[in-house]
């Protein structure tokens, strides 16, 4: 694995590594409260999720009585304090929830390929990608700019299939007062976490999102990172689909062909009953070897 800390040998993973440090000061400035505003719901079993992914789950592999019962022995033999703990095991895709992509998440065409020269055949092994996996994810802290599609049409969530498109997010943008820069992290809302968790309210609404001709603005604008508040990211089922019958060509455009990191399930809802548009983002992503995404909790601090 390449060793991502060494800028000798760093591979290219995306407009996101040409922030500077002023970049980071200037994002810092935009506090101004000191209050930070959670973009991520809380998991658990049985949670709403993409229907390819696995269900997420939680057990318990140690438990205080599981201890006493079987004898065993984690501190050695003597414990005369009873001492006892828990642990689990968290079994889930790393795309559950409010998550990242990594840019080894998706491939297309024939060679299976994705950003940066990754392709099945050379890099992708039984414990997941080798090249531009979760382990290189980089921290988000940077300018957020929320684009309320919802508050702009008067609903509370969008309808199914919805598509925003270039001119809609021109609109948005203008009517909130906010313009987008290069290097922000734009997040887009549906509305659809404001549904959340109720499955059959959410299976009535998939999935609106952006187009290819919004993709586009965002690229347009030097954009780092964008993410919705739903499990696709864009409007499924896809409305410009080209001559190849492509289902999800905004993640083709955005993360395969220009290492857009894209962000999915956010939940601003409260940054929209707030009418915050914009605030630092920050981010954290789990650097995990062989992982395609990482659980995220972001939050807009303002």
């Amino acid at each position: 694995m390449t060793d991502v800390t060494d800028p000798r040998t760093a591979p290219d993973i995306g407009p996101i590594a040409r922030q500077t440090p002023a970049d980071v000061v200037a994002a810092a400035r935009l506090v101004r409260e000191g209050r930070m505003i959670s973009l991520a719901a809380v998991r658990y079993p049985g949670m709403p999720l993409f229907p390819g992914h696995p269900p997420f789950q939680v057990l318990n592999y140690r438990t205080p009585r599981g201890i006493r019962v079987t004898g065993a022995q984690p501190w050695g033999p003597i414990n005369d304090a009873g001492l006892g703990y828990m642990a689990e095991y968290v079994m889930a895709t790393s795309h559950s929830g409010a998550h990242v992509d990594a840019l080894a998440h998706m491939t297309v065409n024939d060679d299976m390929h994705w950003y940066g020269g990754g392709n099945a055949d050379e890099h992708l092994t039984d414990f997941g990608p080798t090249h531009l996996d979760a382990s290189t994810l980089p921290p988000f802290f940077a300018r957020g700019v929320l684009l309320d599609a919802a508050g702009h049409r008067g609903v509370d969530c969008l309808p199914k299939g919805s598509p925003i498109d270039a001119a809609e997010l021109d609109a948005i943008a203008a009517a909130e007062g906010v313009e987008v820069h290069a290097g922000d992290v734009v997040v887009i809302r549906t509305g659809y976490m404001g549904l959340w968790p109720d499955a059959a309210a959410m299976a009535a609404h998939k999935t609106p999102g952006p187009d290819l001709s919004a993709a586009r603005w965002l690229l347009e604008r030097g954009v780092v990172a964008t993410g919705t508040d739903t499990e696709t990211y864009e409007v499924q089922p896809a409305p410009d689909p080209g001559p190849t019958g492509n289902p999800q060509p905004v993640h083709t455009l955005l993360l395969i062909q220009n290492a857009i990191y894209l962000m999915e399930s956010l939940d601003l809802e409260a940054l929209a009953r707030e009418r915050v548009h914009e605030f630092l983002f920050v981010a954290l992503p789990l650097k995990i070897r062989g992982a395609t995404g990482s659980m995220v909790d972001p939050v807009a601090v303002v």
